[in-house]
């Protein structure tokens, strides 16, 4: 364990120095993905000084919603930047190195490489969303709610985390899955950042069965907010963030375990 943790320690120092060996482009690169990101906030910033409210959600409140996504998306991608880029990783033969290497495979994966940009553009946005929100939308911040928000993100970590695991064991088979990848993380993300019940049944269905970001924000914003959309929903799904995150990676990490019993390379 001592000596896992001291690797741990050396892989994360180590792909920190490769990311910021360059500092001012370091520090010029994650401001661009903090302003791309930031457009869109501000776009809903526009149309909420015309219209009030989204469904009831005023621009606070979005703003708060939006935290959630952008905070578990900083976290997740320090940890799992090497499954979010892992077809490239099969593509090119690079795999083929982690398998001769006497570590385990998804542990290297994970640890080999962090993109520390969109963590701190994201993770920065989530920061100051959250920041500017917190203490606008009526949140009581005792020592349950701080638990529970600690939990919450979390378990939203965990479900982003496990897509990008069940795709990396898709890569094995299909080898390209970029399209796969945009179509239910990428665009599914898109809708994450606003309420679900503004989206028609089929849209609600997906973003609470099929690729649940409604787990990631919308369910645990309720319970802090306690908004009146929540009603069309079973009180239940605001608790299960943290299960379903944990559910999820189980399943993700049992489907890479098999998965990876049927990797050939892919050559040069």
């Amino acid at each position: 364990m001592k000596d896992t943790l001291h690797l741990m320690a050396v892989y994360t120092r180590t792909t920190a120095k490769a990311w910021f060996q360059y500092r001012i482009d370091a520090v010029l690169r994650s401001l661009a993905v903090f302003l791309r990101e930031a457009t869109g906030i501000i776009v809903i910033w526009l149309t909420l000084m015309k219209f009030d409210t989204l469904n009831g959600w005023d621009i606070y409140e979005m703003f708060f919603l939006f935290s959630l996504l952008f905070l578990t998306y900083g976290i997740m991608i320090i940890f799992f930047t090497g499954l979010r880029d892992f077809g490239r990783t099969v593509r090119d033969g690079s795999f083929d190195r982690f398998i001769l290497r006497p570590r385990g495979l998804l542990f290297q994966i994970v640890f080999a490489n962090s993109d520390w940009f969109a963590a701190i553009g994201h993770g920065g946005l989530g920061l100051v969303l959250f920041l500017i929100s917190a203490g606008k939308v009526g949140i009581k911040w005792d020592m349950f709610s701080v638990v529970y928000y600690i939990f919450t993100i979390l378990g939203g970590v965990l479900i982003q985390g496990a897509v990008f695991l069940l795709l990396a064991a898709l890569n094995i088979y299909l080898l390209q899955t970029d399209s796969l990848k945009a179509m239910i993380y990428w665009n599914m993300r898109k809708f994450a950042g606003y309420p679900i019940s503004i989206f028609n049944k089929v849209i609600q269905i997906i973003m609470i069965y099929v690729m649940p970001f409604a787990f990631v924000n919308y369910f645990p914003a309720q319970y802090l907010l306690r908004k009146s959309d929540m009603a069309a929903y079973p009180k239940v799904y605001m608790y299960l963030t943290p299960i379903i995150g944990i559910l999820m990676y189980l399943a993700a990490y049992l489907f890479w375990r098999f998965s990876i019993r049927f990797y050939k390379s892919s050559g040069n």
